[in-house]
């Protein structure tokens, strides 16, 4: 599977959910849709995108009424992270799909944020190219911790939380004249 394939996989706000869900429990595509208040179809088809893309994986096949229903899990975000791991070829289209996923998934969660500890970090700085690996694998390793640590939904003594992270160098721009300053008209 390729990183653009990966990408466009989870380009959509209910994918992100589902890998979220599955992260803590293994669940079939009825069991998913009740959770996160979708239809079963809906949550089957994009279990089906997320399978094909080898994010989640059938676990277990249980008979109901004369069938049989797959479970799901996603365990890949709960490795030991590491920045010397090749993560395949850049896609600017695929990334940019992504990251407005996020965007309005991330919306969602504020609307839902309640009291408890927490941090918001939005930065553009200059860093040595050492402490930024440091700072990139510390987040790598509480991401996942976090995945690790997740439980089923509901489970006695948990509460939902959310995480995003998006860290990555940044190519040096030009800089624009500021409002005021430069050509006159």
């Amino acid at each position: 599977m390729s990183r653009l394939e990966e990408l466009r996989a989870t380009a959509h706000p209910l994918r992100l959910r589902l890998l979220s869900l599955l992260t803590g429990a293994a669940m079939s595509a009825a069991e998913a849709g009740r959770e996160l208040g979708v239809s079963q179809a809906s949550a089957s088809y994009h279990l089906r995108v997320l399978e094909r893309a080898r994010l989640v994986r059938v676990v277990e096949v249980v008979r109901l009424r004369g069938g049989e229903a797959k479970r799901y899990r996603h365990e890949s975000s709960s490795r030991r992270y590491d920045p010397d791991t090749p993560h395949g070829e850049r896609s600017p289209e695929g990334e940019t799909e992504y990251l407005e996923a996020i965007v309005e998934e991330l919306r969602r969660r504020a609307a839902l944020r309640a009291d408890g500890p927490a941090i918001s970090t939005d930065a553009e700085l200059w860093v040595d190219p050492a402490v930024w690996r440091r700072i990139v694998q510390h987040v790598g390793e509480a991401s996942a911790l976090l995945h690790a640590a997740a439980r089923p939904p509901r489970t006695p003594g948990t509460r939902p939380v959310s995480m995003t992270a998006a860290l990555f160098p940044v190519g040096i721009s030009t800089p624009r004249p500021a409002a005021g300053h430069g050509n006159p008209r």
